[in-house]
């Protein structure tokens, strides 16, 4: 290895956003994401005429509007987000191994790509690359996506880098230290709730029945937060939340949770989602408001989202030590 040369570089992965919150971008990005058999793995002779013909005509519109109750100045909430991890994962490593480490976001779906980071690793040098899906818990649409999509791109190169695949931090001591000093913070500031609520994006059962393992690594996570915690059994549950199609998919979900909870007698609830690095549409709209309005127009009387971990300090550890962890014998 030349003096010039790269020790490694880090592919940082989230899923990604429409460029802007207009039901155009936000069609282009529906197509792709819901295109990728990873997602919806149905036979596309079926799945592709619904998409094409019903999906993409009606929902763009729904979806851009709902974009637009969370965009930011900057741009999408998941790309400023994004971009911030990047520019400070960066600027940790470069500290702790006393070199610069180049480090590139690729989003799933939408810009910036897989191809478009792995490229510009590749204009720097880069020989060995880390991947880094921001997802704490595997999930066969999610981080076995990101994995489809590099080989693919990797298709069209001469000679491939060596390429490790950081799978998942579902139970990571950092990762869950991280999420309990984000609750015991908020509740610091605002009190704590009758139940803290753990949201996890959804997904079918038949992929847990095939032997996605996304429902064991959620409730593992949610069992290592709540005795970090020191929870009771009573003082927490888990969910899942974004449930699409009419296939069945796991539960209990967000939002038959929310509006069933104040007949229960629970009337103040504190809702994070673990399952997400940034805070994107699912949470800021689909939580932060949607469970809101649901919540207490169900009874409930004080409700309050935790945000995603996304530039807290120890999430950015957390990041490092990941890469570090993976990094083992290239350094």
């Amino acid at each position: 290895m030349s003096k010039t040369t790269p020790a490694f570089g880090v592919l940082l992965v989230n899923l990604g956003t429409p460029d802007t919150p207009t039901t155009k971008d936000v069609r282009s990005f529906l197509k792709q994401f819901l295109s990728d058999p990873r997602v919806v793995d149905l036979n596309p002779l079926i799945w592709k005429p619904v998409l094409n013909g019903v999906i993409l005509n009606f929902r763009p519109s729904k979806v851009a509007k709902l974009y637009q109750s969370i965009w930011w100045d900057e741009g999408s909430p998941l790309m400023v987000v994004s971009l911030r991890q990047r520019e400070q994962l960066a600027g940790r490593l470069a500290q702790e191994f006393g070199q610069s480490i180049p480090v590139e976001l690729g989003m799933t779906y939408g810009n910036p790509s897989l191809a478009l980071g792995l490229d510009k690793l590749k204009s720097q040098g880069v020989e060995k690359i880390i991947v880094l899906p921001l997802y704490p818990q595997y999930s066969c649409s999610t981080v076995a996506a990101v994995s489809d999509a590099i080989a693919t791109e990797y298709k069209g190169w001469r000679e491939i880098p060596e390429t490790r695949l950081n799978k998942e931090y579902y139970q990571h001591p950092g990762y869950i230290s991280a999420l309990a000093s984000s609750v015991k913070a908020h509740w610091q500031q605002h009190g704590q709730a009758e139940k803290l609520l753990m949201s996890f994006h959804g997904i079918p059962v038949r992929y847990v029945t095939e032997g996605d393992p996304y429902q064991q690594h959620c409730e593992k996570t949610s069992e290592l937060l709540a005795k970090e915690l020191g929870l009771n059994d009573d003082q927490w549950q888990l969910c899942y939340q974004s449930i699409f199609g009419k296939e069945e998919w796991l539960t209990p979900q967000t939002d038959k949770t929310l509006t069933s909870l104040p007949a229960q007698g629970v009337k103040s609830v504190d809702i994070i989602s673990p399952a997400f690095a940034a805070d994107c549409l699912e949470t800021l709209e689909e939580l932060s408001i949607g469970g809101k309005e649901m919540f207490i127009e169900a009874g409930g009387e004080r409700y309050a989202f935790i945000p995603c971990l996304n530039t807290d300090p120890a999430h950015i550890a957390l990041l490092v030590e990941l890469v570090k962890e993976q990094s083992q014998g290239w350094y």
